[in-house]
């Protein structure tokens, strides 16, 4: 199972772009998008019913703004949308599916950036989300949790650490919380395979930073440790356009 993650940054936008052809081409088994930006009745037929894929969509309440969406070609044991917490669904920042092997969870995760009650509220999603992922640990099934973290790690993980450690998104506070989910045994893992690659996954369109490529890595499945020995590969699709991230993809066996 090929599981795909991108933040497309308006679903509409990446529309224009190429994006329908682009899954016809590439295929994945299971697409999960971040900030597709659209109000339900805005959602045309042409990205609600594409061949071969059942398709599901969490809007948020304020126009133009979040929302996130899951193409899969196997149909889903069960969907459902958000934390069960009203103050970060109505941004509709969380859909998740179960498998039979695994819960998927395709999450945009806050930006901190715009002020101190933001980075707070960002700090509480992800307390939130951790502490959602392990009650449906409990349930006896592994955890795939794929989606824009808006967070990078490590100094790897930046064009610029250095000068990056006071701004949200590398912030020391915002690092513990993927320390903490290591931790918890989740894996990252695009560094499973590439421990020392410097390759990101976002660039600022205002610096025209991807020409530079002085990009952030900040998109991720992390996977529960039961499904370590499933894990085949996992990729950062660079050349893909159509936004300011790419998408970023890992190879299950479910034989």
């Amino acid at each position: 199972m090929r599981i795909y993650s991108w933040n497309v940054n308006g679903i509409r936008a990446v529309k224009r772009k190429g994006f329908l052809d682009w899954i016809e081409e590439e295929q994945p088994d299971v697409l999960g998008l971040q900030e597709i930006r659209i109000q339900d009745h805005q959602l045309k037929d042409k990205l609600r019913e594409i061949k071969g894929y059942h398709s599901y969509f969490t809007f948020g309440e304020k126009k133009g703004y979040s929302g996130v969406a899951l193409y899969t070609k196997k149909k889903p044991l069960d969907v459902w949308h958000g934390l069960g917490i009203k103050r970060f669904d109505r941004e509709g920042r969380v859909i998740a599916a179960e498998y039979e092997d695994f819960y998927l969870l395709n999450i945009y995760f806050p930006n901190g950036k715009r002020s101190k009650e933001r980075l707070n509220y960002k700090l509480d999603f992800y307390d939130a989300a951790l502490e959602y992922c392990e009650d449906l640990r409990k349930n006896g099934k592994e955890i795939v949790v794929c989606g824009d973290y808006n967070t990078a790690h490590h100094p790897i993980d930046l064009h610029d650490p250095d000068s990056n450690t006071k701004t949200s998104g590398f912030m020391p506070i915002e690092r513990e919380w993927l320390d903490k989910l290591e931790e918890h045994g989740y894996i990252d893992t695009y560094r499973y395979f590439h421990p020392d690659k410097e390759t990101y996954s976002w660039w600022s369109y205002r610096t025209r930073a991807r020409e530079r490529d002085a990009g952030w890595r900040i998109d991720y499945h992390f996977i529960s440790e039961g499904l370590e020995d499933k894990l085949q590969n996992a990729d950062i699709l660079t050349d893909v356009m159509g936004s300011d991230h790419c998408p970023v993809t890992i190879t299950l066996d479910l034989e």
